[in-house]
Order: C-alpha cells, then sequence, then structure tokens
C-alpha cells in the first residue's frame, strides 16, 4: 500500500483487542505494517492506583493502551483522568499529525478537544441497538458525524440506514483472510475437544450473546438428536444458565483466531442462528465469508446482509424457524456436487479479501487528509446525495480503484 499520509494512528475502541479477532484488528495489523497504531481500550477500574496508562506491544509498530483508572470516582473525574492519560500518550508518543479512528463514540467525552489532522469513524455496528448501550451514545455519535471527515460502515444495510448521516460514508462489508481459512479444507488432526464428538456435527464460532436465537438452537438440537451441535466462542452479556442444555449442544468456550481453521475442518454445515431482533437488524457477520472460505456449507437466518449478499447467490441456504432449519441442514449435508459449489465460492471471496479493503478505505482517508474541508455539511433531518456503485459492480463489493 502506497500513501502520501505517514501519520500515527490513535483508535478509540469499544471492544479489547485480545477478546475476539474481528473487524478492527484485521484492519489495524494491516495498517501497522505501515504505520505506528495505538489501540485505546476503555478503562479497566482497580481500587486504590493512581490513572496509568498501560502499553504494550502486540508488533512492531502495533501497541494496545488500557487505561487503569482508581474506583469509586465520579464520572466527571474518571472522563478528566482519561484526557489527562490521551494527552500524555499524544505527547510522548505520536507525531505531531495523527489520524484518530473511532470505533466508539463514547470515546468523544474526552478526546474531542484533540486536533487529528484526520478524524475516521469506522461505524461497524448499530450500538445503540446492543444490550446495555449507554443513554448518551446516540448524541455522541451525532456529534462525531459532524467532526469525522470520513465514515465507513461494516455493512451495506447499515450503510443505508446512516448515509443521510455523512457526505462522505462509505460501505465496507464483512471481507475474509481466505488463505486463513482455506486451510480448513485440508487440516487432518482436529482439536483434542472436539475430536470426540460424534458425526455430523453442525458448527457455530463467534461470540455468544443477545444476537444469538436460542429457541432456534434448542429447536434443531430437538428435532435431530442425533446431529451434535458445536458452539465455540465466549458467553457475554448473557446469562450462561439461559442457554439451551441439551446432550447433543457442546459449548466450547472462546478459542483463538489461528485456531479457527483447526475446528471449522471438522464441522459437516456451519450454522448462522442469529434472531431477528434490534441488534441483528444492520449486522454484516464476519463468519460468512470465513465459513464459506473453509469450505463449509452454511445456513443462516434471514439476516439482511447475508440474504443478499450470499443468499441471493446461492451460497448460503436461508432459515429461521427450527423445522425449516433442519430441512436446509439436511439438503446441506446431502448436497452434491461439492467442487461446482467450492469453486463458485471462491470465485466470488476473491473479490472481498481484508487486504483489499483496507487498501481502499486508507485512499479514502488520504483523501479526506489531503482536503479536510469535506465533513460537517450534513443539515439535521436532511439527506445528501451518495455515492451509487459502478455499473455492473455488486454495492457489497464495490472497492474505488487501485
Amino acid at each position: 500500500m502506497t500513501s502520501k499520509i505517514r501519520s500515527d494512528l490513535l483508535v478509540f475502541s469499544h471492544l479489547r483487542w485480545d477478546f475476539v479477532f474481528q473487524r478492527p484488528q484485521h484492519l489495524l495489523t494491516r495498517c501497522a505494517q505501515h504505520r505506528r497504531v495505538y489501540f485505546i481500550e476503555e478503562p479497566v477500574f482497580e481500587p486504590d492506583i493512581p490513572p496509568t496508562m498501560h502499553v504494550s506491544a502486540r508488533g512492531e509498530r502495533l501497541y494496545v493502551a488500557v487505561p487503569h483508572l482508581p474506583s469509586g470516582g465520579t464520572t466527571a473525574q474518571a472522563t478528566a483522568q482519561l484526557k489527562a492519560l490521551v494527552d500524555e500518550l499524544v505527547r510522548e508518543r505520536t507525531s505531531s499529525s495523527y489520524v484518530a479512528w473511532y470505533y466508539t463514540p463514547m470515546a468523544l467525552q474526552y478526546t474531542r478537544h484533540l486536533r487529528p489532522a484526520t478524524i475516521v469513524y469506522d461505524c461497524m455496528d448499530e450500538l445503540s441497538n446492543f444490550k446495555f448501550a449507554p443513554p448518551e451514545l446516540c448524541t455522541l455519535e451525532n456529534e462525531l458525524f459532524r467532526r469525522a471527515n470520513v465514515v465507513f460502515t461494516g455493512g451495506v444495510s447499515l450503510y443505508e440506514h446512516k448515509c443521510h448521516m455523512h457526505v462522505n460514508i462509505h460501505p465496507f462489508p464483512s471481507s475474509v483472510d481466505v488463505a486463513h481459512f482455506r486451510a480448513a479444507r485440508t487440516i487432518a488432526d482436529e482439536p483434542a475437544d472436539q475430536v470426540a464428538i460424534p458425526r455430523p456435527r453442525i458448527g457455530y464460532a463467534g461470540v455468544i450473546d443477545e444476537r444469538l436465537d436460542l429457541a432456534l438452537i434448542s429447536g434443531v438440537a430437538e428435532a435431530r438428536p442425533e446431529w451434535q451441535l458445536v458452539l465455540v466462542g465466549p458467553v457475554v452479556k448473557i446469562d450462561p444458565e439461559s442457554l439451551p442444555r441439551l446432550p447433543n449442544i457442546h459449548y466450547l468456550g472462546g478459542r483463538s483466531y489461528a485456531d479457527l481453521p483447526a475446528y471449522l475442518s471438522g464441522w459437516d454445515v456451519a450454522m448462522m442462528p442469529f434472531a431477528r431482533n434490534d441488534a441483528t437488524r444492520f449486522i454484516s457477520p464476519t463468519k460468512t465469508p470465513e465459513y464459506l472460505a473453509a469450505g463449509r456449507r452454511v445456513v443462516s437466518t434471514s439476516i439482511r446482509d447475508v440474504v443478499r449478499t450470499y443468499g441471493d447467490a446461492g451460497l448460503v441456504q436461508i432459515a429461521d424457524e427450527p423445522g425449516a432449519c433442519v430441512a436446509a441442514i439436511e439438503a446441506s449435508l446431502a448436497s452434491p456436487d461439492r467442487e461446482d459449489w467450492l469453486r463458485r465460492v471462491d470465485a466470488y471471496l476473491s473479490m472481498s479479501s481484508w487486504d483489499e479493503t483496507f487498501r481502499a478505505m486508507w485512499q479514502l482517508i488520504d483523501a479526506a487528509t489531503e482536503q479536510p474541508a469535506v465533513r460537517r455539511v450534513v443539515r439535521p433531518g436532511g439527506r445528501v446525495n451518495v455515492p451509487t456503485p459502478a455499473a455492473g459492480v455488486p454495492a457489497v463489493l464495490r472497492l474505488p480503484p487501485g
């Protein structure tokens, strides 16, 4: 990637770097190949400590910064302490010109005084729809839209929902590291905690939270007790006791990104049992292309971006109810012409890599840095003209020319 802009990058995230390897990690590890990246997490509170920023390296140019604050203080005190810690980081570790990249609008509370060369908002989800969303989130997001030079969205549905908020907003749905997941097609040795589980195995890998349809999972397991449902991922924001417990449902816990292909290699079908609720209304699941790259047939509920990107292309089967889901899985297990299907999958995924996505994003950041006046021009309640796809190119795969 060539770029005229060599600024350091300050990233403000609601996600922790070491939690689940997903969109921010894919993009920012690539960014760190060219410039220093400081990934600033939300604070950790501990009793009787001075405010401290713990900075640790994750690569030659990639650093994770975790604010540690004393517990028991007020919100105003915590905000002032965070502001001081960020100022110190900027003063001591960054160049005079830097880019501020936001995943969470909440960070504006202690960063709005900063003067970066460029402000980027990578809006990967509609966070206000998630469980336990702070009440001030929407107000702060509106402010971030006014301040940002360029905005990215994590999917086309989210882009359509937000496109009236900014004149320089672009959809970048989930991409895939094909080589990483394609290894699942040839891995022979399965992980020890999966190898003893009988076949056929229906697998899911991802966070287990309010976005999953637990009744659907239970219904499929009850309808086909000879099938084994394998769920790989941490349980977050929901009570583990609320999870369906049946002999053929196996919760293996969180696993590293490096280990995922080995788990996928032992599945017969991959499942995306997302609930249809506010939290899933605009999602564009990263796992869809990952499952496909691994050579797994996929059955998903009718998440809009999945349907029109992969369902309409005949690469993913769509089913919302237990009976329909069972029928789709049975069809996937019995489906002939695997080699033809894999050729279509590979041709489709060849147009969607994280390398190309990051390259296209940074071209837009370069352009926004060179023309900083492109911001704060959206009128309340008004709509703006938005880019249309190039002729013949699906919007979900559109990238700026290289």
